[in-house]
């Protein structure tokens, strides 16, 4: 599906994954097998790392570019494992997952002009065996001096929105060096100039980053500065516009030398104290600092030169070296809000809690104040809504040309802690007179998210407690002291169906977002547009309703296609100009997809409503274009009422067909009441989005897929959800399976069950808890021992002290010895997400080893929580594949059963006769079904 970009958000990184040729030889993949009554063997090598071969120039980021060029060194589809080398996946996988991604959009901030951001699909193996520096939770290519794995835009092209809501023909944005890679697009202000970051390939890497801008009515492109020696330092920051014709630049300072070397001889041990008893209790943060010289080159990486760079060539340096973090310009770009982080650093913390100065600077980069310096907060309690203590989210107000505003927490950050007001919200000047303290804003008694701005009598102020799922909006009037706060809505982020929708705002001139007032002919209320996802028991109807402010009447203006066609609004597009809209000039952005159509982007003019297609997408793979798709419900045996998305592939008919093998691929959540877990979340007419590692793609090996079946893990009231995890996950998956049996698309004995990460650490659990529902289990980057996570995971809060028959119960590695069916695991060897380390993946191997089950573990080099390079995401295509077409699709024969086998099967028979209670003609004789099963 397409990316939408809004222009606000450039400022970041736009770069989606490229699809790149793969490299010239193909790395071992380190797999171990292991199997019941077999003597274990192993293939693995002394070191994960030692058998990646060398990749020819020619097989590097730009080496053909044609993702059907598959080389010699990644071996044929088979079923059969030699355990070497690369594997692709059938050709019906693999044409879809080769399928070229359509471009990103982005328009121009007076929405005149979309510019297409062209991708390549998967980069090769050779991007991420590139050597990285794992520093302070950041991974840094040191070659590049940006953040590692960077993926890319190969080209840009601008077309004009004309008049009657259709494209002018592409113009390319010329002078780009070939091969060169885009990152970092932005928008001047007026929209007359473009800037973005361009690499090149050096040697077989790519080279340091350089600023590029380009005219945007000549298309033509050019680097920023005359000096060719000015490179970017993206760690943290790139680059920002300060008025049309000027940016203030992060670049690596020009006196910088070699690299920290490390020493021979360490200074002395690694110490770690406590001595004052302080309570420290953090999460398994991953590629934290590991002594002083990971300090040292967390500063040589991290540290940043600012320079003020016109459009004209002139540049001069501002401000000291330091690790900027932020550059954000005031409303009216007469100011900077710059933060920066500083020593001491931590060994048990990522950057994010380090000390952080936070200065206002003129915007010719002159020191104004300092607003905080904030110490070290290593003690951040891992309760839910727990913050940092002092100033936090500091922004620039969007409606005053340079008023700062931020929040400071009344409980010391502590969530645990009761006390009223939680959080206090405090206003400010740029540069305030002597003596003048800050204003208090609004005092909030749950923990502050956020503010949407309008002008002085209309702002937004948002609060929320995750424990009890509580969330307020309030209205406020900033320039006014008479008018009293009051709550607008007042409700449970669970209960979607409540839901009324966020404000749509408009792009002022000065280039921030406020919220959009709308006015309507001869009548002087004050009107807002909410823009809402729609939530019902039938699935998501978006909406956008004319909201009165002051009264709370709607009016719907515009709704989603309930039958046929899923659509939401994108975008406000008659945003340019300032004051109140005029109803009757409204334009909106809309997107519309289908069951079996992608996703188009569509004008939608007031007053006569008229609609003009802008895109035209091809279908991504067309030999799925006919999937069959449904939105589920079916109950839990407790009354939960469950939700799943049922995908058949095209042409099957259950009634001709039979049963199909099935896909179980899910991810549990928790709640805190039954009616939210049971209201209906996502539409039955989205389009069907295949990502690169989608259960999805197994349409396409003719399996029903049970995409996203609702598991619900509930704790009401005093209860906390994970006090019955396992006995809610195996109810929530039992009624998935019996309502997919009773339906007789789903053959009992030939359901496979997976999920990533959280959804790895279910799988592993219902084998162990649920083995008659599941033939076999494919797990991806999970964490299966709590007790390797003992402050906390996913969204418990409790400590394994606290909690300790939870974090046993919960683990699936206590219960190795029940697991009897065949999994599969696999696990990035670079993982960085906390809690999934690739140990938990290596450990619970050996425990499932140590029992005998029959399991396999395939380890991929370099790869991190998610997978991306083409050969890796291959393979694990492969690897499921072979999981699936050797212990789901046939009957389970005597060899490869448990010894439990036998009694599965019946019972499983036993469980469709129960649920289809006669109703289904193909099970309608369950002797006979139990006796085909045996």
């Amino acid at each position: 599906m397409i990316r939408f970009h809004r222009v606000c958000f450039h400022r970041a990184s736009l770069s989606p994954l490229c699809h790149l040729s793969p490299p010239s030889a193909s790395p071992k993949l380190s797999t171990l097998r292991c199997a019941r009554g077999r003597r274990f063997m192993t293939s693995r090598s002394a070191s994960r790392l030692s058998c990646l071969a060398p990749v020819s120039p020619g097989g590097g980021e730009d080496g053909g570019g044609s993702s059907s060029n598959v080389s010699a060194s990644v071996s044929a589809t088979a079923t059969e494992d030699d355990g070497t080398g690369y594997r692709l996946p059938p050709p019906e996988i693999r044409d879809i997952v080769d399928a070229p991604p359509v471009p990103a959009l982005s328009f121009s901030p007076h929405r005149d002009k979309i510019l297409f951001l062209k991708r390549r699909a998967l980069p090769p193996l050779a991007d991420l065996a590139r050597p990285e520096e794992k520093l302070a939770g950041v991974r840094i290519d040191g070659y590049c001096n940006t953040r590692s794995r960077m993926s890319f835009y190969t080209g840009l092209g601008i077309h004009q929105l004309l008049p009657d809501g259709t494209l002018s023909p592409e113009k390319e944005i010329t002078g780009i060096p070939d091969g060169g890679k885009i990152n970092y697009v932005t928008w001047s202000n007026d929209g007359k100039h473009m800037a973005f970051s361009i690499r090149i390939d050096e040697d077989g890497n790519s080279s340091k980053p350089i600023v590029w801008v380009a005219d945007v009515d000549t298309g033509e492109a050019r680097p920023l500065f005359k000096s060719e020696d000015i490179y970017l330092n993206t760690i943290f920051e790139s680059f920002v516009w300060i008025d049309d014709s000027t940016l203030l630049v992060s670049t690596i300072p020009s006196s910088r030398g070699e690299p920290p070397k490390k020493p021979l001889v360490p200074p002395g041990p690694k110490t770690l104290s406590n001595e004052k008893s302080d309570v420290v209790q953090v999460r398994t943060f991953q590629d934290l600092l590991k002594d002083e010289y990971d300090a040292d080159l967390f500063d040589y990486y991290a540290t940043s030169q600012l320079v003020l760079a016109s459009l004209d060539g002139t540049a001069k340096e501002v401000g000291p070296p330091a690790v900027y973090t932020s550059l954000d310009p005031s409303t009216d770009h007469k100011y900077l809000l710059v933060s920066s982080l500083h020593r001491p650093y931590s060994f048990i913390v990522p950057c994010g809690r380090f000390p952080k100065k936070v200065e206002v600077w003129t915007a010719d980069g002159k020191f104004v104040r300092q607003l905080c310096d904030l110490p070290l907060a290593e003690d951040i309690p891992i309760a839910s809504n727990s913050v940092r203590k002092g100033m936090r989210s500091i922004n620039w107000r969007a409606d005053k040309p340079s008023t700062l505003y931020w929040a400071e927490t009344q409980d010391g950050g502590d969530a645990k802690v009761e006390v009223s007001p939680r959080d206090i919200v405090y206003m400010q000047s740029a540069e305030p007179l002597a003596g003048e303290e800050p204003e208090v804003l609004h005092k909030l008694d749950l923990r502050y998210g956020g503010i949407s701005w309008c002008d002085d009598t209309l702002a937004l102020v948002y609060e929320s407690w995750y424990k009890t799922r509580r969330t307020r909006t309030w209205v406020i009037s900033p320039g006014s002291n008479d008018v009293s706060p009051r709550i607008l809505f007042d409700r449970s982020s669970e209960d979607v169906y409540s839901d009324p929708g966020s404000t749509m705002l408009r792009r002022t001139a000065a280039g921030a977002y406020v919220i959009a007032k709308i006015k309507k002919e001869n009548d002087e209320s004050t009107y807002v547009l909410l823009n809402g996802r729609g939530a019902t028991p039938q699935g998501n109807v978006p909406f956008l309703d004319l909201f009165d402010i002051n009264t709370g009447n709607k009016e719907r203006i515009w709704e989603s296609d309930k039958e046929k066609y899923y659509e939401r609004v994108v975008a406000l597009m008659s945003d340019q100009k300032e004051g109140d809209l005029r109803m009757e000039e409204l334009k909106i952005l809309t997107s519309k997809e289908s069951k079996t159509e992608n996703t188009q982007y569509f004008l939608q003019l007031w007053p006569d409503r008229k609609v003009q297609q802008i895109t035209n997408f091809p279908h991504p793979y067309p030999q799925l274009a006919s999937l069959q798709k449904e939105m589920i419900r079916y109950q839990r045996k407790d009354g939960v009422q469950l939700t799943a998305t049922l995908y058949l592939p095209p042409g099957y008919d259950p009634s001709k067909d039979g049963p199909l093998p099935c896909l179980f691929w899910s991810y549990p959540g928790e709640f805190k009441s039954k009616d939210a877990a049971s209201q209906v979340r996502g539409s039955p007419n989205e389009f069907a989005g295949i990502g690169s590692t989608s259960a999805l793609l197994w349409l396409a090996r003719r399996f029903a897929i049970l995409s996203g079946p609702t598991i619900p893990i509930i704790g009401e009231g005093d209860e906390e959800a994970n006090d019955r995890y396992v006995e809610q996950l195996v109810a929530s998956a039992e009624a998935a399976v019996d309502e997919v049996v009773r339906r007789g698309v789903a053959h009992p004995s030939k359901i496979a069950v997976g999920g990533h990460s959280y959804g790895a650490f279910m799988t592993a659990n219902l084998l162990a808890h649920a083995p008659q529902l599941f033939s076999c289990g494919i797990a991806r980057s999970g964490a299966y021992n709590r007790t390797l996570t003992p402050f906390g995971f996913q969204n418990e809060d409790r400590t394994l002290w606290e909690a300790t028959n939870v974090y046993v119960e919960m683990s699936p590695f206590m219960s190795a010895d029940k697991i009897k069916k065949p999994i599969l695991l696999i696990h990035g060897e670079e993982d960085n997400n906390p809690g999934t380390l690739t140990m938990q993946s290596d450990r619970f191997f050996n425990a499932l080893k140590g029992h005998g089950a029959l399991c396999r573990l395939v380890i991929l080099p370099h790869e991190s929580h998610g997978y991306s390079a083409r050969e890796s995401i291959m393979h694990v295509l492969w690897e499921t594949d072979r999981w699936l077409q050797k212990y789901c699709v046939p009957n389970t024969s005597d060899a490869d059963s448990s010894p439990d086998q036998s009694k599965e099967i019946s019972d499983s028979a036993d469980r469709v006769a129960t649920a289809t209670g006669g109703g289904n003609p193909e099970f309608e004789d369950h002797s006979k079904l139990r006796r085909s099963l045996l």
